[in-house]
């Protein structure tokens, strides 16, 4: 019966596509999609609170994301000019219509219908038609000529996908041997609460965190040599002539496990819901980071630590690009002081990290508040004190520093600072 709903929702949305403007299809098929997934979301809050059972809701999910992004896609494609789009929405805008076929064919396609990876239409088109295989090896000799006949030979992905699958059951593995353990719902005992200190609090969250995530490895390593087995996530070539499978692996797990910042965690977590909510909303109005927390609560669900953790999420990555802003420049003027300020921002994300999304896996809201009360709110209170008190202090003189170490350390920051990734356009869609 569940199954009704994976033709149900993309069905729906399919007819706001081709029935509405261009203009405008785009946000009703947002609406309707986020209705009918939170309803679904809802009925199972309900009925089977708190389970993590397998069912529909998961699927859905990966639908919404597909189905959303094609119609802001299709809205970039037909209804924007090129000079009004970011690079990233220039690079997925899809300027024809799909048919019925091309667009059941992407919104139920199987290798990553259950966990994802979430593919974006063009992508997906790519696969189907061949061309995310026509790119050479690097030092390749053949001859470019235009008339000639080229015959592309798809590699092999037989020794990633076994590589993957092995990974996934280590980490599978790990997951159910320890987290009896250091159990997340720990924090809902009385005498964890109120007999431990405020130190064993975080070395428990952040060890039991750290065995949840092995749960998220092991289902979207798995999912992704699924897709790496089906052809889906190739990626061109290394310098070395082998070929890549990661084009569209939905975690990046050293890179997320040694951030020395949240931004960085975000980026390597979740990768594809991260590009899907870039696309659909972060790069189309300003102010966008607590509206691209609101809609991943909204999509992940109605239990209360969802929220908790994504409005925790907010106002710590706001503090922590301020602490940033005003705070890494002094550490830059030699190798030593930067290795500290790694060190320290490392150890300091870590820690922020299950001490925000501890509440996700708990779920519930006056469990996670009580903890936070037992915690003495204290990163709450220092994000705080970030966002209100550090701009006004750094903005005055600092005795003690030299105006020579003080300009080096400013021209070393400039001189190796990226380009700002949080770029927004002007264009609300």
């Amino acid at each position: 019966m569940q199954a009704i709903h994976l033709a149900g929702l993309p069905a729906l949305c399919y007819i706001v596509i081709r029935t509405q403007s261009p203009e405008i299809m785009q946000r009703m098929v947002l609406a309707i999609a986020l209705v009918y997934l939170s309803c679904i979301h809802l009925h199972r809050q309900v009925y089977d609170y708190g389970s993590y059972t397998l069912d529909i809701t998961g699927p859905l999910m990966v639908i919404t994301q597909k189905v959303t992004s094609l119609a802001f896609n299709i809205h970039d494609g037909l209804a924007r000019l090129d000079t009004e789009l970011s690079k990233n929405r220039k690079l997925y805008a899809v300027s024809k219509m799909p048919s019925p076929l091309e667009y059941f064919s992407y919104a139920l396609a199987f290798p990553a219908l259950m966990a994802g990876p979430v593919l974006f239409y063009n992508d997906y088109m790519d696969f189907i038609d061949g061309k995310h295989l026509l790119q050479k090896p690097p030092n390749n000799n053949l001859d470019n000529n235009s008339n000639s006949r080229t015959v592309v030979l798809e590699p092999s992905p037989c020794i990633v996908v076994f590589k993957k699958v092995v990974l996934s059951i280590i980490f599978a593995a790990m997951f159910v041997k320890f987290i009896p353990v250091f159990s997340v719902q720990a924090v809902k005992d009385d005498d964890f609460v109120e007999n431990t200190t405020l130190a064993y609090k975080f070395y428990h969250l952040t060890i039991a965190m750290l065995l949840v995530r092995f749960k998220y490895y092991f289902a979207w390593i798995f999912a992704d040599a699924i897709c790496n087995n089906a052809g889906i996530g190739f990626s061109g070539f290394n310098e070395d002539g082998s070929s890549n499978w990661d084009g569209f692996s939905n975690i990046y797990i050293l890179k997320f496990e040694f951030s020395t910042s949240l931004r960085e965690s975000i980026e390597a977590w979740n990768i594809g819901t991260n590009r899907w909510l870039r696309i659909i909303v972060y790069e189309r109005v300003k102010n966008a980071t607590v509206l691209t927390y609101a809609l991943s609560a909204i999509w992940h669900g109605f239990y209360p630590g969802y929220y908790l953790t994504f409005a925790g999420g907010a106002l710590f990555t706001l503090a922590a690009r301020t602490m940033r802003r005003n705070l890494r420049h002094y550490f830059l003027y030699s190798t030593e002081s930067k290795f500290i300020y790694d060190v320290i921002t490392f150890l300091v994300t870590r820690l922020a990290m299950a001490y925000i999304t501890f509440t996700f896996v708990v779920l519930e809201f006056w469990p996670s508040i009580r903890l936070y009360l037992h915690m003495y709110l204290c990163l709450h209170i220092l994000a705080l004190l970030a966002l209100t008190l550090v701009p006004r202090l750094t903005s005055k003189t600092v005795p003690g520093i030299s105006n020579s170490i003080a300009n080096g350390s400013v021209a070393h920051a400039l001189k190796h600072a990226s380009p700002l990734t949080n770029s927004v356009s002007n264009h609300h869609d």
